[in-house]
């Protein structure tokens, strides 16, 4: 019901807004603000809600009050972050950067987003700069899309990396969405940058536990899931790298509302974790809330105290 109530209100706050009103539109070039009442934007899966507790409890030691809002829907969260009903976001360079400019120049427009961070990076500022919104530095965490193969599959054709497994010749059906038939990133960029001889797609989703059991059970040969996917080693499976980039640096960024929150303040709070979390890290929390049942806001304070983060 709560989450409901917070949908009606950001609805009622952004309308159909794309971005500052005509008489706000100074804000976007104003000096950095440094509002010490902090809303937290979360999109409502695990992973973003274990970073917006991540950013909340450091920039709480920092000197902020916050409060976390969640909100699943990007069309809905993003004007509100561009309006100041809410502050900070955790997002994920490619995939807000290939939004933003499907927003900005429409849905028709070539992506942005690439394997490149810094052409990424370079992109989403570019197009979030002019919305009043600051990409703080990237961190070392990344959730990128990823494939993985039983572990008894890659030590029976010695597999470690996705060429590995496009010089081996093998045939391999893969378990993902119905979308990967068409997406660059998926079936079409493994046989072009591979060389691997995907001969069909079965559709179960991405990383579902369907597709899963379907490699697990030798139905099918891989799985497209992701780099923080907690769940693979219940299935027996092991993720091939990506050892030619053809996937997305989607690094975990903090965007923030400039004119509220664009202050050296938060940038050096949200910083010290960047420098810390590692893609195995957020496995690993996602893993404790998902599996263990711990709570987001828990595994976050324990994260932070184990590295010196948290007092």
């Amino acid at each position: 019901m709560r989450r409901v109530l917070c949908l009606l209100l950001l609805l009622a706050l952004t309308g159909c807004a794309t971005g500052p009103s005509l008489e706000n539109r100074g804000r976007v070039t104003a000096p950095p603000g440094d509002s010490h009442h902090l809303t937290i934007g979360s999109a409502g899966f695990t992973e973003s809600d274990l970073l917006a507790q991540l950013y909340a409890q450091l920039l709480n030691q920092a000197g902020y009050k916050t409060s976390i809002l969640t909100v699943s829907n990007r069309e809905l969260y993003e004007p509100a972050l561009e309006s100041g009903q809410i502050d900070v976001v955790p997002e994920f360079a490619a995939t807000f950067a290939d939004w933003l400019n499907a927003k900005t120049h429409g849905t028709d427009a070539p992506p942005v987003g690439s394997p490149d961070l810094d052409a990424t990076m370079k992109a989403l500022r570019a197009l979030a700069g002019p919305r009043g919104l600051t990409v703080l530095p990237p961190g070392r965490a990344v959730d990128q899309n990823a494939f993985a193969v039983s572990a008894d599959y890659a030590r029976l054709h010695h597999l470690k990396t996705l060429s590995d497994l496009g010089a081996s010749g093998l045939k391999v059906r893969l378990a993902a969405g119905d979308e990967c038939v068409q997406r660059p990133y998926c079936a079409p960029g493994l046989r072009k940058e591979y060389g691997i001889d995907i001969t069909g797609v079965d559709p179960k989703g991405v990383g579902t536990t369907p597709a899963k059991r379907a490699v697990q059970q030798g139905r099918d040969q891989m799985v497209l899931t992701t780099t923080t996917d907690a769940t693979l080693d219940q299935f027996g499976l092991v993720l091939l790298a990506d050892d030619r980039h053809l996937q997305n640096a989607d690094y975990v960024v903090p965007v923030v509302n400039r004119a509220r929150a664009g202050g050296a303040g938060v940038a050096k709070a949200l910083g010290r974790l960047g420098g810390v979390l590692t893609t195995a890290d957020l496995a690993d929390l996602n893993e404790q809330v998902d599996s263990w049942r711990r709570l987001p806001a828990d595994v976050a304070r324990s994260y932070l105290k184990d590295k010196g983060l948290l007092k």
